[in-house]
């Protein structure tokens, strides 16, 4: 099912760590808009956490956004497969909880100030602007791209802080007894040997020509593995930064225009290497700093105040950006300072920061000639946004206006491509050369979710960057291939099977010799057919777990049988069968993996962490008292499906 989401949900440690969803959204670009919901309703209450209600629009867009999530691992993933899925339980369980918690958390005088929702939403790589760092236009344009306002993003942000707030010390604190945890060591350490052989369909031969019959029946009985998935024929026209690389072009007017507005970043400045100190009151912060000027250096003074040397380093400072880091009246104090000065106490909202100039750097002014590389590159891609921006308005006004594919693009004088039938994946199984381009698998999805019916629709291909007015024009059902067409290929899987079929066969007459006390060597020997030498295998529990998944299914079977056992398993696309016996078992020792305790210590400890959050948040949910509408859920339900109008 939605292994993603139920993953994500079942871990109330994980919603300690994270918001509900709208973060995910920012940072991936997941677009959460899915469409659909028309009709008349209204946001009735689905849902009570105490006095506060849940509505239905609330659900519904969180659903959304929740099946967008879980896209990113299952892409052919719909709204009916999720909410199938149980998808809304998960997501309401979701809401109210994360919603009791934030109301438990305030109730214990828990919040988060704006200065700290600022420095989250400021850390979010998604925000930053061409030098790095954050840009609020930026922001401004990926929260409206992806339908959140900044207010629900800053709400979300909010109750997160406040969720980290109590779950860190909930967690922190678990710990597994030695006693508990020392037998499960000791299964790490466990060492098992066995015997492994294999029985190859290849070496069954491939027996008489099938006949017709059989080749029909076989088909029939196997139409899916013949069958070619549905394919489209997609029209699509790139609008980029290439398309508008003519307009792009900066004048002189607007090189010297952009010169002079950002004169303060290209005139001569200065920069401060600081260190600073913060007590939370006046007179400490004033002995501290007489402590300095009577001769102590800064680092002693501030270390006797309990202060480290990485405690006190702020590095090199603008005054802006140290004024925004501590306040105007610390910045005006350490600018007013020498190069080696301490500043008298200044109030921030941290407490009293005493300042220490460790060193002074001056920048010279930078004329025009001397960054007109850097200006023109800078106006270029500012005209290239706008220009970009303008053609996909024109074009997107163009089909709003019953202009055609064609007219549109006519008009901005695009480029049309048109793919052959290609698949959701982008193949093209009629033309295996076909290669598809780049720009083409971002537009797949939406045109997977077109018909020929539907007005063309300009879909994104990179944020700020590239676009694609897209059009399906033709679609072809799945369908089997007639089996005319690859009889060749019908008649070697036919083989393969009756050779795996009879390999099959012979494993389960050796896996009979051995359930009657041969050997593996004899029970092999006996087989009838010429079979590969057996093979030696083993090892530790803790080496498969250091493997991570990558480890041959056989060497598997060997930790889940009881010793002097034989069992048979397939080997992958019908290669034959594996003769698995475990030959013996010894038992881990502790005493000889020094440290293996502790390790596995710390891993329950962190499982027990995980535990205790989840009943902190069950225990909090009780408290707080929860209800939900269940009628009123069910009608989402439905709308999210299109069997029902969705809230308004």
């Amino acid at each position: 099912m939605i292994t993603f989401f139920r993953r994500a949900l079942n871990s109330w440690y994980v919603l300690g760590i994270f918001a509900l969803v709208l973060i995910a959204f920012i940072v991936t670009g997941v677009d959460p808009s899915l469409g659909g919901f028309t009709g008349g309703g209204a946001n009735e209450t689905v849902g009570k956490v105490g006095r506060e209600k849940v509505g239905a629009i609330e659900l519904q867009r969180r659903a959304q956004r929740g099946l967008e999530q879980a896209r990113l691992e299952q892409q052919d993933l719909d709204m009916a497969g999720f909410v199938a899925g149980g998808g809304i339980e998960q997501t309401m369980e979701q809401i109210l909880t994360t919603r009791a918690l934030e109301q438990f958390g305030r109730s214990q005088g828990l919040g988060a100030s704006k200065r700290l929702v600022d420095g989250e939403i400021a850390s979010i790589a998604a925000f930053n602007g061409p030098n790095g760092k954050f840009d609020q236009s930026v922001f401004a344009a990926a929260i409206a791209q992806q339908g959140i306002t900044e207010k629900e993003l800053r709400a979300d942000i909010e109750g997160e802080l406040i969720r980290r707030q109590l779950f860190v010390p909930v967690a922190a604190e678990a710990r597994a007894p030695a006693q508990l945890v020392t037998p499960y060591a000791a299964l790490l350490l466990e060492a098992r040997q066995g015997t492994i052989g294999i029985v190859p369909a290849e070496a069954m031969g491939e027996g008489a020509a099938p006949t017709d019959a059989e080749l029909t029946k076989f088909y029939t009985d196997n139409r899916t593995r013949y069958t070619v998935p549905e394919r489209r024929v997609i029209r699509y026209a790139l609008i980029d930064r290439e398309t508008v690389a003519a307009a792009s072009q900066p004048n002189e007017a607007e090189i010297a225009e952009y010169y002079k507005a950002n004169a303060a970043t290209y005139a001569a400045r200065e920069t401060r290497v600081l260190q600073q100190v913060v007590l939370p009151d006046e007179a400490a912060a004033k002995a501290l700093a007489d402590k300095v000027r009577a001769g102590s250096s800064f680092a002693d003074a501030a270390k006797a105040a309990g202060f480290s040397a990485t405690d006190i380093a702020v590095g090199e400072k603008t005054r802006a950006e140290y004024a925004e880091l501590a306040s105007e009246a610390a910045a005006a104090a350490a600018w007013a300072l020498p190069k080696g000065g301490v500043s008298a106490p200044a109030k921030s909202d941290f407490g009293w920061n005493v300042v220490h100039v460790e060193d002074v750097k001056s920048i010279a002014g930078r004329p025009l000639a001397a960054v007109r590389e850097e200006v023109v590159a800078a106006v270029g891609r500012r005209k290239a946004d706008d220009a970009l921006a303008d053609t996909v308005g024109k074009v997107e006004e163009a089909i709003a206006n019953g202009s055609s594919f064609d007219e549109a693009v006519a008009a901005q004088k695009l480029t049309v491509v048109t793919t052959p039938p290609v698949t959701a994946t982008g193949t093209a199984p009629d033309k295996p050369e076909y290669r598809a381009p780049l720009e083409l698998s971002p537009l797949l999805k939406a045109a997977f979710a077109a018909s020929t019916e539907d007005d063309p629709t300009v879909e994104t291909i990179a944020p700020n960057d590239a676009f694609a007015l897209t059009q399906v024009t033709e679609v072809v059902p799945a369908a089997p291939r007639p089996i005319s067409e690859i009889r060749d290929q019908v008649s070697a899987d036919f083989k393969a099977k009756r050779a795996a079929d009879k390999a099959r066969q012979v494993a389960q007459a050796i896996l009979a010799k051995l359930d009657g006390g041969a050997t593996m060597e004899a029970a092999f020997a006996g087989a009838g057919v010429k079979l590969p030498p057996l093979q030696k295998a083993g090892g530790r529990r803790a080496d498969l777990a250091r493997a991570q998944g990558r480890v041959p299914p056989p060497l598997q079977m060997l930790f889940s049988m009881v010793a002097g056992k034989s069992k048979v398993m397939p080997a992958p696309n019908d290669a034959g069968w594996y003769v698995v016996h475990l030959d013996t078992i010894e038992k881990g020792d502790v005493t000889k993996a020094p440290g293996i305790v502790q390790a596995t210590q710390g891993e329950f400890s962190r499982l027990l962490g995980q535990e205790y959050v989840e009943q902190f948040a069950r225990a909090t949910r009780a408290a707080q008292g929860v209800s939900t509408d269940a009628a009123a859920i069910n009608r989402v339900r439905a709308a999210l499906t299109n069997n029902g109008p969705a809230a308004q």
